[in-house]
């Protein structure tokens, strides 16, 4: 009884397959029923008045009869197989009508919970003819998801009766980080860094692998004048020089616990993983050897290095689905891994939470000696919430003590940054929104000075 109950029931909330009366068919009914009522009350007997309603239901039945077959109607699915996290995608659904009668219809297509849900969506198909539905959607969570079923529900002429069928339509789908910032970057990346306040950092003179010969324009230092070229060719020619090519940049990032803080937009994890990305894709554009590895309390992912910008997809298809874990960050462990995996000079780029590791004294003894060979740069997001209450209006008692209290939080992470700083390891923390713009300034100015 209870699996009959449940079947209906899911039948009911647009499920599998079956028949139900449409709005228009009950308030007819209604209507019809309501007369009957009033005319058994003056004139009418209850049998005339049952006999009329069971006409009206078997006469209702006809509009089941102009009903197309199943196999008349093909649906397919126009679905892209990665979307990025928090864009708007538009899915397309085409219902192909084969029959000689036109139809109503409504759909709910089988999308995860986690996704936007726009149904019931609607439409009309004319007879032996196609028509095409589009809906938005877009996925606020990361990882692989198997769409499999799509619940169709269609009317004939009279639309009193509706048909429910489930059309099997597997397709994956991998929602990936949100790469806007990174195809900002790699179009046009002063203007990138520009539009955030910030520019990209000049190399100091003649430092760099030399690139080409141009001409001089203001602005440019005259130490670098290629006076032979200018003699010979009239006009006042400069060295262009750009960084070194072909560095390691070891980006890692955290996934522990503290990382699933929520932000305004995704949590710390989300954030930090699209701008490692940016960053990835600035030192592959480079040139630069990359290699990623994602761990919390053991490693998670682990990217060998590799340079070209095809390796930005394999780095992609190996991180995207990571999740934070309820587990604390063991720094101590995935910095000696680090050790041995990593035996070339490179710059050890971490997205982790400032405020925890700076407590994480084990961390140290690891890092002096990665600082031996390696260099270090951590990057963090800024804690919002102690920002705001240091810069509160203490008029009240309560509200001062949350303050000092605050305070006292900045004060003690001042002291143990200058305590880590001293060992040669430079932690920075930025805004959510500014993260990977931050990120990127600093990798290019560490290129650029040639401190790697």
């Amino acid at each position: 009884m209870t699996k009959s109950f449940m079947s209906l029931w899911g039948r009911f909330l647009f499920q599998d397959r079956g028949i139900l009366p449409t709005k228009r068919l009950l308030i007819i009914y209604s209507i019809v029923s309501l007369s009957m009522l009033a005319c058994s009350a003056l004139i009418a007997s209850w049998t005339f008045v049952i006999v009329v309603n069971v006409c009206f239901i078997l006469i209702s039945f006809i509009d089941l009869l102009l009903f197309p077959r199943k196999q008349q109607i093909i649906i397919m699915r126009n679905m892209p197989e990665e979307m990025e996290r928090g864009l708007t995608y538009a899915i397309q659904v085409e219902v192909k009508n084969n029959s000689e009668q036109s139809i109503n219809f409504r759909l709910t297509d089988g999308i995860p919970q986690s996704f936007l849900r726009p149904f019931p969506s609607k439409g009309r198909v004319l007879k032996n003819t196609q028509a095409v539905i589009t809906y938005d959607t877009q996925a606020s969570m990361r990882g692989n998801y198997q769409i499999d079923k799509l619940y169709f529900r269609y009317s004939s002429i009279f639309n009193l009766w509706e048909k429910q069928m489930t059309v099997e339509l597997p397709h994956s789908v991998k929602v990936i980080p949100d790469l806007t910032e990174t195809k900002q970057y790699l179009q046009d990346a002063q203007a990138f860094l520009l539009y955030e306040g910030l520019a990209i950092r000049k190399q100091q003179s003649g430092i760099g692998d030399f690139a080409k010969i141009r001409n001089y324009v203001v602005g440019d230092d005259p130490r670098k004048i290629n006076w032979r070229q200018t003699a010979k060719l009239r006009e006042i020619m400069t060295n262009d020089y750009e960084p070194e090519h072909g560095k390691y940049i070891t980006v890692l990032i955290d996934c522990g616990r503290m990382m699933g803080v929520e932000l305004a937009k995704g949590n710390r994890l989300e954030k930090s993983l699209e701008a490692a990305l940016t960053v990835i894709a600035a030192a592959l554009q480079k040139g630069d050897y990359v290699s990623v590895l994602a761990f919390s309390n053991e490693v998670k992912v682990f990217v060998p290095p590799a340079k070209g910008m095809a390796h930005l997809q394999t780095i992609l298809q190996a991180a995207y689905h990571l999740q934070v874990d309820a587990a604390e960050s063991n720094y101590a462990a995935v910095l000696h891994y680090l050790e041995t995996m990593q035996k070339k000079r490179s710059l050890i780029l971490l997205f982790s939470d400032v405020g925890t590791f700076l407590h994480e004294d084990s961390a140290l003894a690891y890092l002096k000696r990665l600082r031996q060979r390696h260099l270090f740069l951590m990057i963090g997001i800024e804690d919002m919430t102690l920002t705001r209450m240091i810069k509160v209006n203490p008029d009240q008692v309560q509200t001062a003590m949350m303050k000092s209290m605050a305070q006292q939080q900045m004060l003690i992470k001042k002291k143990e940054k200058i305590k880590w700083e001293k060992q040669g390891l430079l932690l920075l923390e930025a805004r959510e929104e500014k993260l990977a713009v931050t990120a990127v300034s600093h990798y290019i100015e560490i290129m650029n000075r040639n401190l790697l």
